[in-house]
């Protein structure tokens, strides 16, 4: 990105990547919703969202760390360690759910901002220093308790409970994930955070060059996904209703396919927040149709989920070759 010609050769990739992303989102709803009765109804359409809401949360952070050309393992810790803080924190402690919401956001932004000063100051990487942070969390949840803790509050209740007056009616955590992509689209297009952030994950050497803030960029993109994190455990509390410290488990995995198969290069440079978005559809719609189903397996979610990766992967290399022959 560092040349007009390189931003002019990165946007027909990222083109291609998310209309093949939409494209296969498309078919596949469109299948699905041939094959089963009532796959079209807004209720299903709703229960896409909310069920998939915790997930596409963290995988917006995720897209973000790996545009940066970085990782971060610690998602799904973070998701267990906030659900069973804000639990015992509002049943055993009789802390108001708002600030107790807050305070989480606030601990998840920190989480990051540790992980991107060590990935900064010390260069160590990204890989090794979220490991550690994903053992440092689940850790600190299971000590915190090894049961789950139901939330019982009136203001919690409320929110859990409401339903926008449109329709089937769209619950919470639907609406915290539409805002969070949202969110994400302006910061990734049109803000300089968003534009440095390709700019370090395409070529940081470059990104020196041009003296963008490379070291900063880094430590805020860390900031954000701890912080998305964290609000993916705020509405997975929402959602249960409750805190679980082995929540989340292996979701920064499932995270990681979304934004793969929604365009991102895990090398860094490349990809959209909107083919995440589609990505995430893509997972909800396998693992709806296989429920569908009903006689199948739940591994087969894995399974097709696992061969469509591939796919994308391998596409997505296909795509790379080209540009470099160019």
């Amino acid at each position: 990105m560092s040349t007009p010609g390189a931003k002019r050769s990165l946007l027909p990739r990222m083109n291609v990547a998310l209309v093949a992303t939409t494209g296969v989102c498309l078919l596949l709803y469109l299948v699905a919703g041939l094959r089963f009765h009532q796959f079209f109804s807004g209720k299903v359409l709703l229960d896409l969202l909310n069920d998939n809401a915790y997930l596409g949360i963290c995988a917006v952070g995720m897209t973000f760390v790996i545009l940066s050309g970085g990782i971060d393992l610690s998602v799904g810790s973070m998701i267990g360690l906030v659900g069973i803080s804000s639990a015992v924190l509002i049943t055993n402690m009789g802390w108001h759910p708002l600030p107790t919401f807050l305070l989480m956001l606030l601990v998840g932004a920190t989480f990051g901002a540790a992980h991107g000063a060590l990935v900064r100051w010390f260069e160590l990487p990204p890989f090794l220093v979220t490991l550690a942070g994903m053992f440092m969390a689940r850790g600190l949840a299971l000590v915190i308790s090894q049961e789950s803790v139901t939330v019982r509050h009136p203001w919690y209740s409320q929110v859990a409970d409401y339903r926008l007056p449109i329709g089937p009616g769209m619950a919470p955590p639907a609406i915290l994930l539409l805002l969070t992509f949202a969110v994400a689209l302006y910061l990734g297009t049109y803000t300089k955070f968003g534009r440095n952030t390709y700019a370090v994950g395409g070529n940081e050497n470059s990104a020196l060059l041009m003296g963008l803030p490379c070291g900063a960029t880094k430590v805020w993109v860390y900031v954000w996904s701890g912080f998305c994190s964290a609000l993916a455990g705020v509405v997975h509390v929402l959602a249960l209703p409750g805190g679980d410290a082995n929540a989340g488990m292996g979701l920064e995995l499932d995270a990681i396919a979304a934004a793969v198969i929604g365009g991102t290069l895990l090398s860094g440079g490349v990809g959209h927040v909107g083919g995440t978005f589609f990505g995430l559809i893509i997972l909800a719609v396998i693992q709806t149709a296989i429920t569908f189903k009903g006689n199948l397996n739940s591994w087969w979610i894995k399974i097709a989920i696992g061969l469509l990766l591939l796919v994308f992967i391998l596409l997505q290399r296909g795509i790379q070759r080209r540009a470099e022959r160019k």
